[in-house]
């Protein structure tokens, strides 16, 4: 399904999963901004997107831990490409522990930017998505399905994305926006890498999902003009394996 001429936001679009979603919005013909807070590459996956496909697109580098730096980056785009069709939030990090060995300054990180960050954009987007009958995607996780104790307060940051997507939808989906929730398990990204070793280095090609995979999902629920997709799981096929 084609996105020609669609006019969307990726946030954390600076590796991983925003990456490839950017990518994948492009090549069905979206004109694509990219948000994160490093502007050096988006500007090399920007130039990317411009030779590969030919579209328009907009660097805009964007702390989602900053309300106004948020409300910014809404208000540049629908500037700069005249409205808003698809927000994808997909800002996310996971730090730390368990509880007891979890820090504060990792506990806010995780919460400023996995909930308030969520918040900050959606709030801003909506009155955009509801003038263009256009898609909202979060990008969940396993671990907002299912304990995680491994990391208790990540995972209770994704059951607060999923809760809260799914409650915007009851909401906004009368005013014709579209919600969904895309959830992961491992994906083999740079993500996971702040306290050690990163879903790239833990797992071999074809161990877990490809950042491809998920923005192939993404791409496809962004695209929908009429229905919404609800929520789509994405799973390693192993996953449950010893459950």
């Amino acid at each position: 399904m084609s996105l020609e001429d669609s006019a969307a936001i990726v946030t954390g679009a600076s590796s991983g999963i925003g990456e490839a979603t950017a990518h994948e919005l492009a090549s069905r013909g979206a004109r694509v901004a990219l948000a994160s807070r490093s502007e050096e590459r988006l500007a090399g996956i920007a130039a990317d997107l411009e030779t590969k496909y030919g579209v328009e697109t907009l660097v805009v580098p964007t702390d989602v831990r900053d309300e106004a730096a948020v409300d910014d980056l809404i208000e540049t785009v629908v500037d700069a490409f005249g409205g808003l069709d698809v927000l994808v939030n997909n800002a996310g990090l996971g730090r730390g522990d368990g509880v007891a060995d979890l820090s504060t300054d990792d506990y806010r990180a995780m919460m400023d930017t996995n909930v308030d960050g969520v918040f900050f954009a959606t709030r801003a987007a909506l009155p955009h998505l509801r003038e263009s009958d256009g898609n909202l995607v979060f990008v969940g996780s396993f671990a907002g399905q299912y304990p995680r104790p491994g990391n208790p307060v990540y995972a209770a940051t994704k059951w607060w994305v999923r809760g809260f997507a799914h409650s915007v939808e009851g909401r906004a989906g009368p005013d014709g926006v579209g919600v969904t929730v895309v959830n992961p398990s491992e994906v083999r990204t740079e993500f996971g890498g702040d306290d050690g070793e990163s879903f790239a280095e833990r797992f071999e090609p074809g161990e877990v999902s490809e950042p491809e995979e998920i923005a192939d999902a993404i791409g496809f629920a962004a695209a929908q003009d009429h229905s919404t997709v609800h929520e789509i799981d994405v799973y390693r096929r192993d996953k449950f394996e010893g459950w």
